[in-house]
């Protein structure tokens, strides 16, 4: 059953090596997401998963060890999904998708030890219904499931954006906002497919996972930040 889950933004921006001189721009929201890992380790679930956007080869789950790197962003920097202690296994060869990379740096710069960690990358076209029954299905897999869910709301909020502006942008992105502070899962799960397509939206599927995940575990939300630097909606949300 679902017991928690926190909701990041997943840009490799995040990670100060990669952000390089413009790293200071994004210490408040750097902080936030921190935070958010560490209400997920004070709820003490029984495992963590990791859920964040993916293209076709880093689809599929990831298993604790499965190592990542952000080399396609011009930086010599490569993380573990936890287990960081240990020897990458047999089954970690396949790399972490950029989402789930910039998990696995938040959660090793948080020092996560709370419980086992697996990761799942989850591509856009995913219809919203087969997005909840994976939520359904994770939350299934132990008493206890928390969820870090790695997303970004549209990328057309400014002119300057990565999908120069659209007017509906933020009008989608209050939307999204609301139903993360409200937990609201039939506002996810009710998020307009072709839409978020169309804004660029990156967390459109990791949000309806979410929302199905969250079915019948009747927590409450809270969010931690809104905004829209460099014209891509971000959220950083806890459901307790």
């Amino acid at each position: 059953m679902l017991i928690a889950a926190a909701v990041c933004p997943c840009p490799p921006l995040l990670v100060p090596e990669v952000a390089a001189g413009a790293a200071g721009e994004l210490d408040t929201l750097r902080a936030a997401c921190l935070d958010a890992v560490g209400v997920l380790a004070a709820a003490r679930p029984d495992r963590l998963i990791v859920v964040g956007p993916a293209e076709r080869d880093g689809r599929g789950p990831h298993p604790q060890g499965t190592p990542g790197s952000f080399g396609g962003f011009g930086v010599d920097l490569a993380v573990r999904l936890g287990d960081w202690d240990e020897p990458a296994g047999e089954a970690s060869e396949r790399a972490l998708p950029p989402s789930l990379a910039v998990a696995a740096w938040l959660l090793e710069r948080a020092r996560w030890q709370a419980a086992p960690v697996e990761g799942l990358g989850v591509g856009e076209p995913l219809a919203a219904e087969r997005c909840r029954e994976v939520g359904r299905e994770l939350a299934a897999q132990a008493e206890r499931v928390a969820l870090l869910v790695m997303g970004d709301g549209s990328a057309c909020r400014t002119v300057k954006a990565p999908g120069y502006l659209d007017e509906r942008a933020a009008a989608f992105d209050e939307a999204v906002a609301r139903a993360l502070g409200a937990a609201d899962i039939g506002a996810l799960a009710e998020l307009d497919e072709q839409l978020a397509a169309e804004l660029k939206a990156a967390g459109r599927a990791p949000l309806q996972v979410l929302a199905g995940a969250g079915e019948g575990a009747a927590l409450k939300g809270e969010l931690r930040y809104e905004g829209a630097p460099y014209g891509v909606g971000y959220f950083i949300a806890m459901w307790s």
